[in-house]
Order: structure tokens, then C-alpha cells, then sequence
């Protein structure tokens, strides 16, 4: 059977059609997170549409339609809560539309849960059944898998709330209502805000760009801007101290490192491994810090793997 699946990112849904591991057909656009879910369903629709129309597949040889989603989800396909995007999302029947815009199942999860699904398949998780998923990007995600069982919890939200550790006494109000967490420190979403609040800011060339990223961050860090150094130091402070309390609380043998700020990795990684490798407390041995290898498609194959678990 073929799969259709839709990871609904912070910045843009990326939809496939996919079959054995293979994807079939794939395309991509903005999210527009901050207008809510309802708005982008009939474009999904119609974008799954046409990937099976090009390749030629009537849509009832697909077995669901699996949805990765920046959120809690129960195992009922509902989104429990809402951090700043899709807002509405929680108020949406998914599994109703699923069934009849589609005429499908829906099989909804949380996208770093599905993303490390994906990695643990057929990335950089294969070989091992003890990980640890953490997604750098508009949000910052987690997961973890222990001994080749995915961890949920009895309200869906263990493990995948790593970005909303304290990690920061006293930090940045959070979506989520707390403070100091990672993705209030160090996600994307947060750095314009964060960069504004520089004393360095107004003489730092940040300061004209009309979008702030950290693509230009580790450039203009290169080029020894001040601004950019501070924010730069800043983040791989966060995200090294997040894995190092996520190395202690699920005892993974490897950690593995995705989502879009991973583009500029060059920049950071040598660095972020090198104090996790102070910090984490592993009398056993060393955890492995890995990156990626399915990039911005591991939800995908995330996804088509619970598909044909489901179904077998």
C-alpha cells in the first residue's frame, strides 16, 4: 500500500506520497503557521491530490494519511495544545476532515516523535534502539526511543516537551507559559526578539536585515560582529546544556540532531559536541552525537513507517 504524508512545520508543510521507504512524489509550501491550521487544510488536500494524480495512484490505494504535528497529539488524532502556531489546531476535528475530504484515516503525532521514527528506520538511528531526537528550527523538539519502544506517556507528552525544559532560571517568557526554555532562548521564532534585546544590536548589521536567522547569525559571526558572536555563544549554550539534560533523563545510546538551523552546522556542532562531552554524566561510556540524515524528510519517513505498522 502507499502512504500519503503531511509534516506540518512552523515554517513550511512539506507533503509526500511514499511507498516502501521510497518517497514517490513530494512538494512543499509556507506554512503561514500563525493563521491557524484550518486555513492550509484544503491546500494539503489538494497538494496530496496531486501527488497522487502524478503518479498516476487512485487515492483509495493509500492506506492513511499520516500527519506529523509541532504539538501534544493523543492517540485519538487530536492536538491537545498549541504553542504559538496553528493556535487553532486544538479545536479541529483532524481525524473527521481526514475522513471525509480524504476518505482516509488519519494517523497523527508529534513531529519529532515521527521524525525520529524516521531517522531510527532508515537514518541515522538505524542500529539502535535507545535514542534521542532533538530538532533545531522555527521550535525546538524532542523525542526518545528506549529499547525500540517510542516513549509517550499516558497524556502523549513525554519526551517531546524538551523544549520547554527550564534551562534558564528566571528566563524569557515562553509560549507555554514558563520561562526559561530553550525554545524561548534559542529557536528561530525567538531570535528576532533576542537579537532586538542585544545592547549590540543597533551598530550590528543584523539590525537591517528584514529577517533574522541564524544562517546570517553564523555569518556575520565569521566576520567577527559582535552581536552575531553573543547570540551565537547563546545558542550553543542552550542547546548543549537541553541534550546534556536530555542524555540524563532517557540514557540514550546516540542523540541525533535535525531540523533547519542544522543547515549552518559547520558553524556550531564541533563546539556543541565538545561541551556536551564535559557536562553529560555517562560513567558508561560516550553517548554519540550524530546528525541527521534524513534532514527535512525524516517526519516523512516517520510517518510511512507508522503507517505500515499499523496496517500490518
Amino acid at each position: 500500500m502507499f502512504t500519503l504524508v503531511a509534516d506540518t512545520g512552523g515554517t513550511r508543510i512539506k507533503l509526500a506520497l511514499m511507498r516502501d521507504q521510497t518517497i514517490l512524489g513530494r512538494e512543499s509550501f509556507a506554512a503561514r503557521s500563525r493563521e491557524g491550521l484550518a486555513r492550509q487544510l484544503p491546500r494539503i488536500a489538494q497538494g496530496l491530490e496531486a501527488l497522487c494524480q502524478a503518479a498516476g495512484i487512485d487515492r483509495g490505494e493509500c492506506s492513511a494519511l499520516a500527519m506529523a504535528f509541532p504539538s501534544l497529539v493523543d492517540g485519538e488524532g487530536r492536538v491537545l495544545a498549541a504553542y504559538g502556531k496553528y493556535t487553532d489546531a486544538p479545536r479541529l476535528d483532524l481525524p473527521r476532515w481526514c475522513r471525509n475530504t480524504l476518505r482516509l484515516p488519519l494517523i497523527l503525532e508529534n513531529d519529532a516523535r515521527m521524525a525520529l521514527l524516521g531517522e531510527w528506520q532508515a537514518g541515522a538511528g538505524r542500529g539502535s534502539d535507545d535514542l534521542v531526537m532533538v530538532t533545531l528550527g522555527t521550535g525546538v523538539g524532542t523525542a526518545a526511543l528506549i529499547e525500540g519502544n517510542i516513549v509517550r506517556g499516558r497524556h502523549g507528552q513525554a519526551g517531546v516537551l524538551g523544549g520547554h525544559f527550564t534551562v534558564q532560571h528566571n528566563g524569557r517568557l515562553c509560549t507555554c507559559g514558563n520561562r526559561g526554555c530553550p525554545e524561548a532562548e534559542a529557536s528561530t521564532s525567538a531570535l528576532p526578539a533576542l537579537a532586538a534585546e542585544s545592547r549590540e544590536y543597533s551598530t550590528s548589521p543584523l539590525s537591517d536585515l528584514s529577517c533574522v536567522d541564524y544562517a546570517s547569525v553564523f555569518r556575520l559571526a565569521r566576520e567577527g560582529d559582535a552581536c552575531a558572536v553573543s547570540l551565537k555563544v547563546r545558542a550553543i549554550e542552550i542547546w548543549s546544556s537541553l541534550i546534556v539534560n536530555l542524555i540524563h533523563a532517557y540514557d540514550p545510546e546516540r542523540v541525533i540532531l535535525g531540523g533547519g538551523i542544522m543547515a549552518g552546522e559547520a558553524e556550531f556542532f564541533p563546539e556543541l559536541e565538545r561541551l556536551v562531552r564535559a557536562r553529560a554524566h555517562t560513567p558508561w561510556g560516550r553517548v554519540a552525537i550524530v546528525r541527521s540524515e534524513l534532514g527535512d524528510a525524516a517526519a516523512l519517513f516517520g510517518g510511512e513507517y507508522l503507517s505500515r505498522v499499523r496496517n500490518a
